[in-house]
């Protein structure tokens, strides 16, 4: 049992490793740590600022023993209630500005932790939430490359094939609205919607490879239809027809990316998606 001289030591001890926990939250944030560090941060630092409060609040504790004293239902009287009032001040509670100073600091370092991320909700000081939502990395002039960051041409892709893309210089991993389904089909097959007649290149169709219904990846693609897939919930979308759903619970079609090539030959973006990628309850 922890003596009780050392008591405070342990409750200060506690509140400075819950702000250290807090400061960690926030540089884990600011470095794009990812949700593992974000999260043991955070959760260490409520978990020792609930630590040094338990301790803390043990030191109430007057050391007699716990017993039920029978009275009647009523108001206390006055003098049993001036007495517990004493009885509880009296305790030896430490009050020390040490003990008041750690657990300010642990509440304020808690606190703008906590209200940092909000930085991101703000256009004027971060990303605007809105661009986040319905934009993608996509930019005119960005490569398309293989997961394991070869270019590609159109004629990588066999009358019918597919091929899963990424924009060069990205990370897949972190700019997941990113993935692009490429599929070769042949042009006169095309029947997309108005605008797009240029966006193909030698029958190379690009679509977004997120569902429209539940964000699930929609890499099953039949050539004799011209279908793909979600293996996730069922929905087909006609690929020639500007991946509209045909079946299942989609709402929307896959959003398109325009293709062109660079002067080596290479497929490029020729900007972003024709709309926001993902789940269909967005605006498309």
């Amino acid at each position: 049992m922890t003596r009780p001289d050392r008591a405070p030591r342990l409750v200060v001890a506690a509140f400075l490793l819950s702000a250290l926990g807090a400061a960690g939250f926030a540089a884990s944030y600011v470095l794009g740590l990812g949700n593992a560090a974000l999260g043991g941060c955070l959760g260490g630092s409520f978990a020792f600022l609930a630590l040094g409060l338990a301790r803390w609040s043990s030191l109430i504790d007057a050391g007699e023993p716990d017993y039920v004293e029978e009275r009647a239902v009523g108001p206390t009287p006055q003098g049993q209630y001036d007495a517990f009032r004493r009885a509880l001040t009296e305790q030896p509670v430490p009050r020390s500005r040490v003990l008041w100073g750690a657990l300010g600091t642990a509440v304020a370092a808690i606190g703008g932790a906590t209200i940092l991320p909000l930085r991101s909700l703000m256009p004027a000081m971060g990303t605007d939430p809105d661009d986040v939502l319905e934009h993608t990395p996509w930019r005119a002039g960005t490569r398309l490359v293989t997961e394991e960051g070869e270019p590609i041409r159109p004629d990588d892709l066999a009358m019918g094939g597919t091929v899963t893309a990424f924009p060069e210089g990205l990370d897949p991993r972190e700019h997941v609205d990113t993935t692009t389904m490429l599929v070769r089909v042949p042009p006169n097959d095309l029947r997309l919607p108005a605008g797009r007649a240029d966006w193909v290149v030698d029958g190379v169709v690009a679509y977004s490879k997120l569902c429209t219904h539940a964000g699930c990846p929609v890499g099953l693609y039949t050539d004799t239809s011209h279908q793909l897939m979600c293996p996730c919930h069922h929905s087909v979308f006609d690929v020639t027809d500007g991946a509209r759903p045909i079946e299942g619970p989609a709402p929307h079609p896959l959003p398109q990316l325009p293709l062109d090539t660079d002067a080596s030959g290479y497929l490029v973006a020729r900007g972003d998606f024709s709309g926001p990628v993902g789940p269909g309850w967005g605006n498309h």
